[in-house]
């Protein structure tokens, strides 16, 4: 990702570098938490399902949500959430069900088999956290830092969208 953009205040132009190299890591970082889940699939013999669709098993848990749901809370950013949502069923990961008062809309859950899934993806992130503290990584206040940093960006960019319709 670069970028040539004019900065003029004093200081801006650093800042600008730190956020164009901030924006590259985190779009790295999500590519390669979805090679690190393909990897652990491969690694456990789980070869049907993708990474993307895994890590939507993990995020919806035990939670009954609609499509728009997941978009909503923040589970799930790709463009086709109804492609997998519809393979998912299809290979009995998850239960579809109309809703009663909107008949347009599709309330889904996990199977049993979808909580196997979203198990191993949540063993391998406890694998990650422990490995992360106990190597000296990051520690508690470190990933609460960036934590905290990340949510401030994401009601920024919220506001912008909002500010723009």
């Amino acid at each position: 990702m670069s970028m040539e953009v004019q900065v003029s205040a004093p200081g801006a132009k650093v800042f600008m570098t730190s956020y164009l190299e901030a924006l590259a890591l985190v779009e790295r970082l999500h590519r390669l938490l979805l090679d690190v889940i393909k990897d652990e699939f491969e690694r456990v013999g789980v070869l049907e399902i993708n990474a993307v669709q895994a890590l939507l098993l993990f995020n919806i848990g035990d939670h009954e949500v609609t499509a728009g749901e997941l978009k909503s809370r923040g589970y799930y950013q790709g463009s086709n959430v109804s492609y997998n949502l519809k393979k998912l069923v299809e290979m009995g990961y998850m239960h579809h069900q109309r809703c009663e008062i909107d008949r347009r809309s599709v309330r889904v859950r996990l199977t049993p088999r979808g909580r196997e899934i979203r198990d191993i993806v949540s063993e391998l992130f406890a694998r990650h956290a422990e490995g992360l503290q106990s190597r000296g990584v990051i520690g508690v206040e470190g990933i609460e830092d960036i934590t905290s940093s990340l949510r401030r960006v994401e009601r920024y960019w919220t506001d912008q969208i909002r500010y723009i319709y």
